[in-house]
């Protein structure tokens, strides 16, 4: 770092998308830090994962896809990481960490200027997307140990690559941030009259910046919601399931039960199961 750059200021608030989170708190620390301003408006934050399972059982952690597109570097892991419409797994074993920067729902796009849905469930190389300046972020990312200076790598790998401001990826950001708080969005259309965008639009802005369907950013963010009322526990007893899903948007009990399972793995009940 430089004696006059500002240190990276850590996000003390808790993730959010981290299934059975009380069990991975035991087995791997998780830190997040802010962008810059410049980099702010393409970047949600970057995070560091740790854990030391030497002598321990491996761990499988799992979360809930973001409409996000991740940068991960991790030895022999490292990629572009596009959106993952079904829950996202990873092994834990033994030692080791992973550096992350997670973008902004539509700030991706305009750093490489491909569709995001050409990355969705899939994982592309760094050297593939960004040349040989790809691979050499890799090999000087690893090479790091501290928290700190991985961020200033991180920062100024994108600055040097700043594109130029995008209005609409803000657009495409302002729709998935309104989506995300307020539940009562729970269907498209609801988007099409609070954005005055016709569907058609809507479809190719998401295909292009987010990398999958409005209507799968809605359904990924009230399951998200039902998962974490789920693993805050129910009051009294056995969750009233036609109520959460009405609450969710859903008119029928079974078409929850099934988007549920899609994302998370499990129904609603062998997910309350599982946590408890």
């Amino acid at each position: 770092m430089k004696p006059d750059q500002p240190l990276p200021k850590p996000i003390t608030e808790k993730s959010r998308g981290v299934l059975n989170r009380k069990a991975g708190e035991t087995k791997f620390q998780l830190a997040k830090y802010e962008p810059s301003v410049d980099i702010g408006c393409f970047v949600e934050h970057y995070w560091t994962v740790r854990w030391d399972l030497r002598g321990q059982a491996p761990y499988q952690q799992e979360t809930l896809p973001y409409p996000c597109i991740h940068i991960a570097v991790q030895q022999d892991q490292s990629g572009v990481f596009g959106v993952e419409t079904g829950k996202f797994s990873r092994l834990l074993e033994g030692q080791g960490w992973v550096f992350g920067i997670k973008f902004r729902p539509g700030g991706f796009y305009p750093f490489v200027k491909t569709p995001v849905s050409a990355f969705t469930n899939k994982i592309v190389s760094l050297r593939e997307t960004f040349g040989e300046d790809g691979a050499a972020f890799e090999a000087s990312m690893l090479a790091l140990r501290d928290e700190e200076e991985k961020v200033v790598l991180a920062e100024d790998f994108l600055l040097a690559r700043m594109p130029v401001r995008d209005e609409s990826a803000e657009q495409v950001n302002d729709i998935v941030e309104a989506i995300e708080a307020q539940p009562a969005i729970t269907r498209v259309d609801d988007v099409v009259e609070r954005f005055h965008l016709n569907k058609r639009t809507l479809q190719r802005l998401f295909s292009q910046y987010v990398g999958v369907t409005p209507k799968w950013v809605i359904m990924r963010y009230r399951l998200h919601e039902a998962a974490e009322k789920l693993a805050e526990g129910v009051p009294n007893g056995s969750p009233n399931w036609p109520r959460l899903a009405q609450e969710l948007g859903y008119f029928d009990q079974a078409h929850f039960i099934k988007d549920f399972k899609t994302i998370v793995g499990k129904t609603p009940a062998e997910y309350v199961k599982h946590i408890s």
